[in-house]
């Protein structure tokens, strides 16, 4: 879906931002994510962009490694958008050149979470803006909880599928989406290209903000889940629903409850995804640059 106006909805820059539109009475939420699409190709001088990339928890060098960052945009700027609520996200998007390919991400440096309770149409906000303004594929990331012991602190681990469990789905009405191969087989085949030894694992989504009980985790398993975490799986449904392709990409960044033998804590989160933040940023800029 390309950017296109709403009628009757203001048209500068200055009117736009100047009111919530996702929170307002009867608001369609595509139109909103067109007009923030609209405001992004004023400030970033980008009439469109080709790849949209959500950087969660350790994967903020990633834009850096890209490419030439082009324009700077701050979240509060742009309809729909809201300042970042987690510690280590950055409260800004990027126009970021890709290499030598002239092609342009748009790079998300943080998200909206289920669990901050702003409803579903803005934790998929930003995908469905990154739709409007162009793109065709869009990479989500996130820092999470590991299952299996092999995979220590640091792992960068594909999603191959998903588990929602937070009982909500951005997809309103009577709209029958179909998720098979949700998460793109073929962007998966060249994160492979990349990295031969990239494992894959079922990402499970709880509704949080508090940490899955040991019991939890053992459900999540039992389930089919490798990894489990707070985020993802809805913005995965809107972006099928949007056309996108999908490469979800996770960091382990502790070992899941009952499987860690300490007590969880965001502060341990945040420490594993600095460590591993140059190393996953090389990874996933040169993903992007065979997309």
């Amino acid at each position: 879906m390309g950017a296109r106006a709403a009628p009757g909805y203001p048209t500068s820059v200055t009117d736009i931002v100047a009111v919530n539109p996702l929170d307002a009475a009867g608001a369609d939420p595509f139109e909103v994510a067109a007009q923030a699409a609209a405001v992004i190709a004023e400030k970033s001088g980008a009439p469109t962009h080709d790849i949209a990339l959500v950087l969660g928890s350790g994967w903020g060098e990633t834009a850096d490694r890209i490419g030439t960052t082009l324009a700077t945009i701050d979240n509060t700027d742009v309809p729909g958008f809201a300042k970042a609520a987690v510690v280590g996200h950055s409260g800004t998007m990027r126009s970021v050149a890709i290499g030598e390919t002239g092609g342009r991400a748009l790079v998300f440096g943080t998200r909206t979470h289920f669990y901050e309770g702003r409803g579903v149409r803005a934790v998929v906000h930003a995908v469905r803006t990154a739709a409007a303004a162009g793109c065709r594929a869009i990479v989500l990331t996130n820092g999470c909880g590991g299952l299996r012991p092999e995979w220590a602190p640091g792992t960068a681990v594909l999603i191959s599928d998903h588990i929602n469990l937070t009982a909500a789905s951005p997809i309103e009405g009577a709209n029958f989406v179909d998720l098979t191969d949700l998460y793109s087989p073929r962007l998966r085949a060249i994160a492979r290209e990349v990295d031969a030894d990239l494992p894959e694992g079922v990402y499970v989504q709880f509704r949080g903000p508090h940490y899955e009980t040991p019991a939890e985790v053992k459900m999540a398993g039992v389930l089919g889940g490798d990894l489990v975490g707070m985020s993802t799986t809805l913005e995965a449904i809107a972006a099928r629903q949007a056309g996108l392709e999908v490469l979800g990409i996770s960091l382990v960044t502790n070992p899941a409850a009952g499987i860690s033998p300490v007590p969880l804590s965001h502060a341990e989160v945040v420490e594993a995804g600095q460590a591993a933040a140059a190393r996953c940023g090389t990874l996933l800029a040169e993903i992007v640059t065979k997309i």
